[in-house]
């Protein structure tokens, strides 16, 4: 059934109580509000296992994660997985690189990878416990939430049948 098997997925990982780490799930929050049919949204920790188990079936998948790759922060990094392996440089970006990028490629070896499989990585600055969202970090935050509204806007309008 279409509700078992989303069509597309927004996964925000992070941990909200991190200072920057949060910007996933501030990306899944801010798109939840937008109330997207056909779009399932989730606030994750980044468990590889547990992303590959709840992407199963979907057509398409935006994994929004913060990263320390030393680029200014609020810096927005983009890579489609689906096309390609995991670029070696973004095994280095997220702040749970091990778990996000072994999450995808074991779904590529399991067959379960999505047909369109996004990732976000927003750059942060602090990463303490109780933090907040630091400006550049809540900027980049807001632009992908717009970035990613207008790919699942063009998915939708290219046939996949969920509407933005």
């Amino acid at each position: 059934m279409a509700n078992d098997h989303p069509r597309c997925i927004v996964f925000g990982i992070g941990n909200a109580d991190r200072g920057d780490d949060a910007a996933g799930p501030a990306v899944a929050r801010q798109l939840r509000m937008l109330l997207l049919r056909g779009v399932k949204i989730i606030e994750h920790g980044g468990e590889a296992t547990a992303l590959v188990a709840q992407m199963d079936g979907a057509e398409a998948v935006f994994l929004i994660d913060a990263c320390a790759s030393g680029a200014p922060p609020g810096t927005i990094h983009r890579f489609d997985v689906a096309a390609a392996p995991v670029p070696d440089v973004a095994l280095g970006l997220s702040t749970h690189s091990g778990g996000l990028a072994m999450a995808v490629e074991l779904a590529r070896a399991l067959g379960q990878l999505p047909r369109r499989c996004i990732i976000y990585a927003i750059e942060g600055a602090s990463f303490e416990i109780g933090a907040p969202l630091s400006p550049p970090a809540a900027a980049g935050v807001a632009a992908v939430a717009c970035r990613v509204r207008a790919e699942i806007a063009k998915c939708a309008n290219q046939g996949g049948g969920q509407h933005a």
